[in-house]
């Protein structure tokens, strides 16, 4: 009976990626700058495992006889954001980017939303930041009813409501009519549900938010773990990244301290299969807003959890600890940026200092997995599991 623990711990990027350039995000180093900005982390435990010794980190102390197998992955997918970052660590790689809407949304599709919403008006309909588009706007939608629509430069329709104006219910039920006609050539990655609560000035975000995705293009390591009978528990937003594709069980989180909180619970429960977890705070609190203390923080709170997780872990189980994409909260920009994500395994069956380099693609660690559980597919991407096992 063995488990494999995989926690995203979401935006944690180590490094742009050769093509950054291309996408505005030159000079991102997540991991790093936060390390910088802050002077020093204490992340003693992530250091143990390996992060420090990463290819191109340079801000985490090395460790000599890190206990961890260690490395990084390049994104072989178009794009940077959470749906494609998940997807192609689970085996599906996007060769052209899901649509994006740098300008707002088009009239046709916005009148084609209020008719099928019956709604008489919407708001917003820009690029923006969540937390500045609820205080610009949510006044207005206080008095007026109407929804707040906005994207960003992902691939992505969010809308926003207080809980008293529309209530979470009836938020979902928006969404849900979003995402059924956001598809094909108005596809989006992800419609989003941004409720919030409170009084002008002062409005805040609620932990109600719920990610509605598309179904991925192709059969994912979810989908052949569960179909070889292996258990899959989802814990955070990986239920709705992957639309319940794969996945057996899932559990919706507040923060990240629940999110470990959570995955602990299924490491009581889950006899055999694979425990994914993802640890939104770093992403959604921290990177978007620009608050590399914060985020600082948030690695720092991590870190100390790490030993709880570890106690939970039997003879042989693996953990692997990674990301989904960058967004490196000491640039001007609010977005996700492209980057390498980090790599870090763990288990009494792991050999201790071994360094599985660059990865080509993200798919490897869905690769793994799968042949940790023995399971055969057809998943693009090369197994590190004989580099890293005794």
């Amino acid at each position: 009976m063995k488990r494999a623990i995989l926690i995203v711990l979401d935006s944690v990027g180590v490094g742009e990626l050769k093509d950054a350039k291309s996408y505005g995000d030159e000079g991102s180093h997540t991991l790093d700058n936060v390390y910088k900005t802050c002077n020093g982390l204490e992340i003693n435990e992530l250091e143990k495992l390996g992060i420090g010794n990463i290819e191109g980190v340079n801000g985490p102390k090395k460790c000599d006889n890190a206990i961890g197998a260690f490395g990084r992955c390049e994104e072989a997918s178009k794009g940077k954001d959470t749906v494609t970052g998940h997807w192609e660590i689970s085996g599906v790689i996007l060769e052209e980017p899901l649509n994006t809407y740098p300008q707002g949304f088009s009239d046709d599709i916005i009148n084609e939303f209020k008719k099928r919403a019956n709604v008489e008006g919407i708001l917003g309909n820009i690029v923006a930041s969540g937390t500045q588009i609820i205080e610009d706007l949510g006044e207005e939608h206080v008095k007026t009813g109407y929804p707040i629509i906005y994207t960003s430069a992902d691939s992505v329709f969010q809308i926003a409501a207080h809980e008293d104006v529309i209530p979470v219910e009836k938020l979902y039920e928006m969404c849900e009519i979003a995402r059924n006609m956001l598809v094909d050539k108005w596809a989006v990655g992800r419609v989003i549900a941004r409720p919030f609560i409170g009084e002008a000035p002062n409005f805040k975000r609620t932990s109600n938010r719920r990610d509605y995705a598309l179904d991925p293009f192709n059969k994912t390591m979810l989908e052949y773990l569960k179909d070889a009978n292996y258990e899959v528990a989802a814990v955070g937003k990986i239920e709705d990244i992957y639309n319940k594709k794969g996945i057996t069980s899932a559990v919706h989180t507040k923060s990240n301290m629940d999110g470990v909180d959570k995955t602990l619970e299924y490491m009581d429960t889950v006899k055999e299969g694979l425990i994914f977890t993802n640890l939104v705070d770093f992403d959604m609190l921290y990177g978007h807003r620009n608050d590399p203390a914060g985020y600082g923080k948030a690695l720092e709170d991590f870190d100390n959890r790490l030993q709880e997780i570890y106690s939970k872990m039997g003879e042989e189980d693996i953990l692997i600890i990674t990301a989904d994409h960058g967004c490196d909260p000491t640039t001007s920009s609010t977005d996700h940026s492209r980057e390498h994500i980090p790599v870090l395994v763990y288990g009494k069956n792991v050999k201790a200092g071994v360094n599985i380099g660059t990865r080509e693609t993200f798919a490897d660690i869905g690769k793994t997995i799968l042949d940790f559980f023995n399971v055969q597919n057809e998943l693009v991407g090369k197994s590190f599991l004989d580099d890293i096992v005794k």
